[in-house]
């Protein structure tokens, strides 16, 4: 009999009500209040703060956005830098009922005016010096500070699907679509504590991600909060070769970042002491077998990778306990349902089919804010579509096969960019590679290479390697040597903006 592509073993215990997503980050403050629950790490010295500041300061904030005529359920847009304090304004916010929305500082003006009159928010919680269109009512980062001094609010407790936080992501219109979250969230994310971070009380996790960023928001400071550990956040303007020493200096057990900050800090390093660190963590786009290779020999660390979105915190990973093989991502987290979906349903193992998780994971979104039909469209027969390509093996282990929109068609066959990119990243000319089909003629489309290295290769040394390493309708028939590639704010790959590269 044909096994189908589903992974369920059971479900997760369920949320418990009422609930609040700031008091369940903060539940170990009372107990380790003179622990260092943050420090920021540096040149410049350390700052460091601990489970019982952060909390006053949380609730300081509750405080006063309620004292300033907010109420409960109401929407704040944040715009606010790199610092310590935007987590603090956004659990603060949460704690007392409020929705922030984070966003990313780097955001122009115009960009904030769509958000505004999208999100119709009650305030704008806003560092002057970060770009924000107008709106009547902006609490400025000074009167947040002062906010840390006054005494603590209740923490707003209710139902656990109700709404705590919204997030934006490119939407599949290529239209930027706030994705709403509820409280729930959180408590969702402790199958990622053991089934991709193994993260433990004692545990020191330095995330080198900004403090505004989602995948910091969550991996480096919520989840680590909530388990009673320490986060680590390097000040801002920290050059990626600065963070082993930071690492070996302020005794991190685990590392987070983004493929692009592992693939600056081994171009520098030729080996690393860090006798401390247990693991690596990556997330944010697939990590080449050939990095992840390079890290392991680097530091003697192993390197966990997952699997996420905007609409659903990672859920498919690798970890200690299960690493993974080959180039998979890794499996399922226990207490997930996923599957991989044709048209039909589960598709048999083995076969390519879109990631999808049961709709009714805890850790999955709300819903797009104000968008319905773009919701409605992302769900069939009680699943969530990710628009991500993928098969899972025997044992469950999920391969990436890219998203299903930048799936290349060459002479008839699929071919998935990161199955070519995976092999071309190992040639050791190459520091990083995005492969995109180009129309050289109309309806004429060649698969094309686009690298970055030292310096610019061969052609024909290109084509043997690639020849080695893969069918020939899978291997580019033209390679571009750039001196980056286009990336978007959070260093991801632009794969869409590749073709405009194309001169030949």
């Amino acid at each position: 009999m044909e096994m189908l592509s589903l992974f369920d073993q059971g479900a997760f215990a369920p949320c418990p009500a009422p609930f609040n997503l700031a008091a369940f980050v903060l539940r170990h403050a009372v107990d380790l209040a003179d622990k260092p629950g943050l420090e920021v790490v540096g040149p410049s010295g350390l700052q460091t703060w601990s489970f019982a500041q952060l909390e006053a300061a949380v609730r300081g904030i509750g405080t006063g956005l309620l004292q300033a005529g907010l109420t409960p359920g109401q929407i704040v847009l944040m715009r606010l830098g790199n610092t310590v304090d935007f987590p603090i304004a956004y659990l603060g916010a949460i704690a007392a009922g409020l929705v922030p929305v984070p966003t990313s500082s780097q955001l122009t003006e115009d960009e904030t005016a769509k958000m505004i009159a999208d999100l119709q928010p009650a305030a704008v919680l806003r560092d002057p010096q970060v770009a924000c269109a107008p709106h009547d009512t902006q609490i400025l980062l000074a009167e947040l500070q002062a906010m840390h001094a006054l005494p603590p609010c209740a923490y707003d407790m209710g139902d656990p699907n109700r709404m705590a936080y919204a997030v934006y992501t490119s939407g599949t219109s290529g239209k930027a679509r706030a994705v709403a979250h509820a409280h729930r969230a959180i408590w969702a994310r402790q199958m990622m504590v053991t089934g991709w971070y193994d993260l433990k009380p004692t545990d020191r996790l330095l995330h080198a991600g900004a403090f505004n960023w989602t995948f910091t928001l969550g991996t480096g400071l919520m989840d680590p909060w909530a388990m009673g550990a320490t986060a680590l956040i390097p000040e801002p303007g920290t050059d990626p070769s600065d963070l082993p020493e930071l690492l070996r200096q302020h005794d991190a057990t685990i590392f987070a970042a983004a493929p692009g900050v592992y693939r600056k800090i081994l171009k520098s390093e030729t080996a690393m002491e860090l006798p401390k660190l247990r693991h690596g963590l990556c997330a944010g786009e697939k990590l080449s077998s050939h990095l992840h290779g390079a890290w392991n020999s680097t530091t003697g660390t192993e390197l966990y990778e997952a699997y996420g979105m905007s609409e659903c915190s990672t859920f498919i990973s690798s970890s200690p306990a299960h690493p993974a093989h080959g180039d998979a991502l890794g499996q399922p987290q226990r207490g997930r349902k996923v599957a991989i979906l044709g048209p039909e349903g589960p598709v048999p193992q083995g076969q390519e089919g879109t990631i999808a998780i049961a709709a009714n994971d805890p850790g999955l979104m709300l819903g797009y804010l104000n968008a319905p039909e773009e919701t409605a469209a992302r769900m069939q027969d009680g699943w969530f579509l990710t628009g991500d390509q993928g098969a899972m093996a025997i044992d469950g282990q999920v391969s990436y096969l890219g998203r299903a929109d930048d799936m290349m068609n060459a002479g008839g066959f699929r071919v998935s960019p990161i199955e070519v990119e995976t092999q071309l990243s190992a040639h050791p000319g190459i520091t990083q590679v995005g492969v995109a089909t180009v129309e050289v003629k109309t309806d004429s489309h060649i698969i094309v290479a686009f690298y970055t290295g030292p310096t610019q290769l061969d052609d024909a040394e290109l084509e043997a390697f690639a020849a080695a390493h893969l069918a020939r309708y899978k291997q580019p028939r033209a390679y571009v040597y750039l001196d980056m590639l286009p990336s978007g704010a959070n260093g991801k790959l632009l794969r869409r903006a590749l073709p405009a590269y194309f001169k030949g």
